[in-house]
């Protein structure tokens, strides 16, 4: 039988390859991770990166949506308002050109509230969310504007353009309605209606003509409402549909990485209690020597 006589170098890399067995050991087991390097498992950790990247996306879609969403609650809350500021002033209108034996203080009385109304329209079409005016179009400036060289005495300054936010893999929302397409529109102009009926409550002249033209410009308004109920709608349910994506993300990480936290804690025992046979071992090889193995 042939007998090593300096088995040193032997026991030395065996303690080398336990301890690290049991470095891995314990690293699984404070991360409940199988793959902490891309060498432990160099093709899971591929597709590690594929899953990581796919979250990510998923995490913008999700905060874009947040954002809009916000933007489209606002918008809404505005144009709510301004159906109510309309349904205030038809009333009005109504009560002014049935009322023939009002007095003129009556009918001043009435003109100036619809100034009033005309004011509130004024400051809501001019809403803004988060340091942006949701009614501006493309543009980023206050898209109305007192001017008396306009008849209605208002002036749009921003653009009909229309912003698109990916909110999923080929999947865009439109995030705005311009200004001019909900308070300027042909036959359907709030500021003008408002402004012809004030002009006809003081002249107490046309009135139910103008009466007319504010309901034309509420059914507008209200019919262009309904952009904002779908773009939230839609926005609920592709917001279900990335939270399901999420967790199946996660799930697929964890089939491809993580670690069974059963054998890992069996490995690390049997690491250790190698390791303290090594370290026994080579304990003992210090009070030996080849004669040991002679006798």
């Amino acid at each position: 039988m042939r007998v090593n006589p300096n088995p040193m170098n032997d026991l030395l890399a065996a303690l080398a390859q336990t301890q690290q067995r049991q470095d891995t050991a314990l690293l699984q087991l404070s991360t409940g991770k199988r793959v902490n390097t891309p060498s432990d498992d160099p093709a899971a950790a591929a597709q590690l990166i594929q899953n990581h990247d796919q979250s990510s996306r998923v995490d913008s879609y999700q905060k874009s949506m947040s954002t809009i969403g916000g933007q489209f609650q606002m918008a809404d809350s505005a144009l709510s308002s301004v159906v109510t500021a309309l349904q205030r002033a038809i009333t009005l209108g109504v009560q002014a050109g049935n009322g023939g034996t009002l007095s003129d203080s009556n009918r001043a009385a009435i003109a100036d509230e619809l100034k009033g109304i005309q004011s509130q329209l004024l400051s809501l079409a001019n809403t803004s969310y988060q340091g942006r005016y949701v009614f501006s179009g493309t543009e980023q400036t206050q898209p109305f504007v007192v001017d008396s060289n306009q008849t209605s005495g208002v002036r749009y300054d921003g653009n009909s353009g229309v912003n698109s936010v990916p909110i999923g893999n080929g999947y865009q929302l439109e995030a705005n309605l311009p200004g001019s397409q909900l308070f300027t529109a042909a036959g359907a102009d709030v500021f003008q209606a408002v402004h012809d009926l004030i002009d006809g409550v003081t002249s107490n002249s046309g009135i139910d003509t103008a009466v007319g033209d504010v309901r034309s410009a509420l059914d507008h308004v209200s019919a262009q409402r309904t952009f904002y109920g779908n773009a939230l709608n839609q926005i609920d349910a592709q917001t279900n549909y990335l939270n399901n994506e999420k967790v199946q993300l996660s799930s697929q990480e964890n089939t491809l990485v993580g670690a069974d936290i059963a054998t890992v804690a069996s490995n690390l025992v049997n690491a250790e209690n190698t390791r303290d046979a090594a370290l026994t071992a080579i304990g003992r090889r210090s009070l030996t020597s080849l004669f040991d193995y002679l006798q």
